[in-house]
Order: structure tokens, then C-alpha cells, then sequence
């Protein structure tokens, strides 16, 4: 941290004038202007003038992410100076022995136990002021530890990050605690535990290509630099400049690395809402209380009238059909909204996240049309490229390793057909989410909410319960496409409907649904408050029926599931007259 030029204080006790200093003024590195200490000290350590957030000392990132200052600092073992006996301009103990006195601290590592939200967690901080957060062997060996003793007292595991990187003076030491710390978030993971990452600026180099990256979940604190090489080195390599915005933390959301951007002062709240669902905290139902959005009643659907099947057609794809993320608001509690596939891109197309489906914690994902133009164009009418349905994957993934109840709201008209989606893999990541979808071992209860098209639908409707609202339908192809392609006329649309057997009712004829959900008497698009309670009951009693089963055994019986299905399918062949024959 820079501090103001020397203002007229004469004093010729150096260490007295700047720590005099440093409780009146600092000079802010990014805007270049002074601010007083209290303000800044007020705002979480932020300029209240540009608005870039510094690194925060451990003992301030502890008293930041815990409930209460209760917390108790863990001893953590060391590992010998100086290794290599490496000397640069200033020999290596030299700089260690100035971190030490600069920042009171024994390396980069500090860890802590308390409690967020009263659940029991561990803190584990790298701090960025001590040789810019470096990895070293003492750092990898306090991660290390920190992550053993969140598995022994079975606490969370935060991990809060600021680094440049692996420790340059311990050479191929450093580049090793890449590799052992990997292997100690394997068995985070293998027992069972939350792994939360909590990505600080500047975070860079070897810690973002192990440990940094391999979190359940993780969080970029708003305004955060977060990337494997420099800024500089990555435009010297390929001689252009890059956008202003590169190595941002709203950059590594927008291409599917984060989870979500947090403001410093939420990412307590944040923490609360997240360790509630994963530790599987007791909640009472949430009681529905929302609205349905004004429509004109009067106002005539094109089409409607032609047959009862295509009039179902029509209902699934009313303007005023609650989607998504609307089922989201009016039923789950605690809701955090949980982004990216952690290879490309984030794609809005498909929602996914945690919170309280009637009390029950759950992860829950689902296909989000949109209701402006602005927003149907974001989430591209419900239509996912590859990056969303391998985002519903780790979802999927999630689910099982916390054991809680994958909620499927499934509402497309399909994959989206399209070049990007061509070149990422659309068929490989449809089949994958198929594949995934039948082998995690936790209960799973799909629901057709509305549009249920072909595989964008079924990728995300392999389930052990699959549920279909009323005037829901599910096809493999829109029944204006089969009537362009069989019958060489779009007009012949309402004829095909018919002949499609598309209609929740006819799904439920043919096995391949457990339950029809009664609509209100118009349709959902009538009454919001009616067709949630219904829904979120039966999900709700499916998942309670589930629990009861071994999640060991839930696999096997969700495939036998699929292969019973359309073994007996005469009951729409035509009764023969005994007359006629």
C-alpha cells in the first residue's frame, strides 16, 4: 500500500512518522488519491473514492467471514528457510525475514476456526502481503494441514486466495505444493466435505492452476484479477492488446470459471446462505406468496380450438406461463443462483443453484426462456448451447456429493441448433447429461413444466420420479416441424399434435411420466399461487418417498425405470370389431 507524500511533519523518527501516517492517510495504488484511514478502514478496506478493494489481513478476512471475532487461530507446521540457499539481489532469508516483521505473520498462510452462520467452518486465508501471497513449502504444508483438520473435525473448508503464484526461491519445491495440495482437495472431496473457494485479488500463477480451481463452489470477490499468467506476459506472447476487462472477476463469470461475483461486504451473507444448503441446515416450508402477472383474457390465441392436443401445444407455450426462475421465486427459500460449466462459459440459457424447496435442501437446475425481448434474448428462449448442460452435469455432480435431491424444472423446445454449439460438442453434452443424469447416487425428480422438446428436454429428464404438469407436453420433434417434414404442410400441425400423442395425459397412457399435476382450471398462465402449491407439493412427496431408498440403489433402479419404457405401447392400436374381421 502506498501512503501520501510527505506533508510538512517534520520528524526524524522515521517508523514513528509513517505509523502516525498510516492511521490518518493512505494513498490509494489504483485512483492515486489520499484518503483518510478511518473511511477506508470503515468501508472493508476498500477506497471509498474509486472503489478497489485491497488485501485484507487474515486476522481482517476472519473477522470479515465469521460470525463474531470468537474465532481461534490453528498452529500450523513449518518447514525450514531457504531450502535451496537461493540468493538474488537480497538472499532469500533477508526477504523472509522482512515479510515476517512487515506483516507479524510466519508465512502466507493463516487459518482459522469459527463459525458462519452457526455452522462450524474453517478459514484457510493466503495472504497477499506477505511475498505477494507466494507458495512455498510452508504455504503447500499449511494447506495441507488446514484441509486434514477440516476433514478430522468434518468442518466446511473456505479458501480464501491472493497470490502471484508459486514461491520463485524455492523453485521445483514450490511447483510440487501445486500437486499436494490437489491431492488434499481430493480427499476434501472424497470425505464429503464443502469446499468453498473464495477468489481475492490478485490471485495468479500456480495457485489458480491447482487448489484455487478445484472448489465445489466458488466465489470472486467484486473487482478481484484472477488468472493463470500475467496480463502483460499473455500480450507480449501474442502481440495484441487485450480488453479492458480481461482477467476480471465479471470475466471469469461471463466465461464459466465463478460461480458469482460477491461485493466484499455480502460475502458473509453469501457464505450463510451456502452452508446452510450443503450442511443441510432444517428449514420450515416456505409459504408461496406471489402473483399472477395481469394478461388480457380476452385476448385470442392463434390456433386455439383446432383439437384438444394442439390447444395443450399452445397453453405450453403461453406468454404468461411461469418459467424458471419464477418457480424459483415463489417456492425456494435461500436461493443462490450457481453459474458456469468451469470450461467456457456461463450460458443463462440453463439456471441451476441451491436453496429450500419446501424446507428440503436441494440443488436445482432448469431451462429459462424469458419473458421480454431483452431477457428472451439472454437466455435464448430456454435453449441451451453445450456449456449449459454441462453446467446442469456438475450441478448433477453436486448433488450427489452432498447427497441432497437434484430438482430438475425442464422447459425447451429444445438443444440449440447453432454453429457455437456445433463446435463445442451440443450431442456429446446432451448424452453426457443423459449419462449423469442416470448414474448419480442421489434421489432425482424431473419436471416437465412446460415445453418438453426433444433431446434438450430428456438431457435433464432422466430421473428416478419425472412429473409433468398438465398442460405440459413433450415431444421429439414441435408438431409444426413433423407436420412441414411428414405432412409437406405446416397447416397439417393441429393433425399432427393429435398424432404425436404429446399431451401429459397420453405421457402418463404410455408410462413414461409418474404424475400428472393438476393445472387451475384455465391453465398455469391463470394462476401462479394455485400451480406452484400443487407442484411443490408433489415434488416435494416424491422426494420424500425417494429418501427412504438407499442412494446405493437408486442407479440401478432409475435405469430399469428407462428400460421398461415402451416395451408395451398397444394402447393406442385401434380396437378391432369383432363385425369387421
Amino acid at each position: 500500500m502506498l501512503f501520501g507524500k510527505k506533508s510538512g511533519i517534520k520528524n526524524n523518527n522515521r517508523e514513528r512518522y509513517d505509523r502516525i501516517r498510516r492511521l490518518m492517510w493512505i494513498k490509494c495504488e489504483s485512483c492515486g488519491r489520499l484518503v483518510y484511514y478511518k473511511d477506508y478502514k470503515d468501508n472493508l478496506y476498500i477506497c471509498p473514492r474509486c472503489g478497489r478493494a485491497f488485501i485484507m489481513t487474515p486476522k481482517q478476512r476472519f473477522n470479515l467471514l465469521f460470525d463474531d471475532t470468537g474465532w481461534e487461530r490453528l498452529t500450523l507446521p513449518t518447514a525450514t528457510d531457504d531450502p535451496l540457499q537461493f540468493v538474488d539481489r537480497i538472499p532469500y532469508v533477508d526477504r523472509l525475514a522482512d515479510a515476517r516483521a512487515e506483516t507479524g505473520y510466519s508465512d502466507a498462510v493463516t487459518s482459522a476456526d469459527g463459525m458462519i452462520g452457526g455452522v462450524p467452518a474453517t478459514v484457510c486465508v493466503l495472504n497477499g502481503d506477505f511475498m505477494m501471497g507466494s507458495m512455498g513449502r510452508s504455504a503447500g504444508d499449511a494447506i495441507v494441514a488446514s484441509i486434514e483438520h477440516a476433514i478430522e473435525t468434518r468442518r466446511p473448508f473456505i479458501m480464501v486466495t491472493a497470490s502471484g503464484g508459486a514461491r520463485m526461491q524455492e523453485n521445483i519445491l514450490s511447483l510440487m505444493q501445486m500437486a499436494r495440495t490437489t491431492a488434499a482437495v481430493n480427499k476434501l472431496h472424497d470425505n464429503g466435505i464443502p469446499y468453498i473457494v473464495l477468489l481475492t485479488d490478485p490471485t495468479f500463477g500456480g495457485v489458480t492452476a491447482s487448489f484455487a480451481m478445484l472448489g465445489d463452489i466458488h466465489i470472486a470477490e467484486s473487482g478481484a484479477r484472477i488468472g493463470f499468467a500475467g496480463r502483460r506476459v499473455i500480450e507480449q506472447n501474442i502481440r495484441e492488446k487485450l480488453p479492458s476487462n480481461f482477467q476480471t472477476a465479471d470475466y471469469l463469470y461471463e466465461h464459466g470459471m465463478v460461480d458469482m461475483v460477491v461485493p466484499r461486504a455480502q460475502l458473509h451473507d453469501a457464505l450463510v446462505k451456502i452452508l446452510a444448503v450443503l450442511t443441510k441446515q432444517k428449514r420450515a416450508p416456505k409459504q408461496i406468496n406471489i402473483a399472477t402477472p395481469a394478461i388480457d383474457t380476452h385476448k385470442k390465441v392463434r390456433g386455439m380450438g383446432e383439437n384438444p392436443a394442439y390447444d395443450k401445444v399452445l397453453l405450453a407455450r403461453h406468454e404468461n406461463r411461469p418459467h424458471f426462475l419464477d418457480y424459483i421465486n415463489g417456492i425456494v427459500e435461500d436461493w443462490t443462483y450457481l453459474a458456469g460449466d468451469r470450461l467456457y462459459a456461463e450460458d443463462a440459457a440453463m439456471g441451476s443453484g441451491i436453496g429450500f424447496w419446501r424446507g428440503i435442501p436441494a440443488v436445482i437446475i432448469g431451462q429459462e426462456q424469458g419473458r421480454t425481448i431483452e431477457t428472451r434474448q439472454k437466455h435464448r428462449f430456454g435453449m441451451a448451447n453445450p456449456d449449459g448442460y454441462r453446467k446442469a452435469q456438475r450441478m448433477m455432480r453436486l448433488a450427489e456429493k452432498f447427497k441432497l435431491p437434484l430438482i430438475s424444472l425442464f422447459d425447451t423446445a429444445g438443444a440449440f441448433a447453432g454453429r457455437e454449439g456445433e463446435e463445442r460438442g451440443q450431442s456429446q453434452a446432451v448424452a453426457m447429461s443423459m449419462s449423469v443424469g442416470l448414474s448419480i447416487k442421489t434421489p432425482y425428480v424431473a419436471v416437465n413444466v412446460g415445453q418438453g422438446g426433444s433431446g434438450g428436454a430428456i438431457a435433464i429428464g432422466t430421473a428416478d420420479r419425472i412429473l409433468m404438469l398438465e398442460n405440459a407436453i413433450y415431444s421429439v420433434i414441435a408438431p409444426e416441424s413433423c407436420a412441414s417434414i411428414l405432412w409437406k404442410d405446416n397447416k397439417f400441425k393441429a393433425d399432427a399434435a393429435s398424432a404425436m400423442k404429446l399431451t401429459a395425459r397420453d405421457m402418463a397412457n404410455l408410462n413414461v411420466i409418474d404424475e400428472v399435476i393438476p393445472e387451475p382450471d384455465k391453465g398455469a398462465h391463470t394462476n401462479w399461487q394455485t400451480t406452484m402449491e400443487l407442484l411443490s407439493a408433489a415434488v416435494a412427496k416424491h422426494i420424500d418417498e425417494l429418501q427412504q431408498i438407499s442412494t446405493d440403489e437408486l442407479p440401478a433402479r432409475r435405469a430399469e425405470k428407462f428400460f421398461a419404457m415402451t416395451r408395451d405401447v398397444e394402447i393406442y392400436q385401434p380396437a378391432v370389431d369383432s363385425e369387421d374381421k
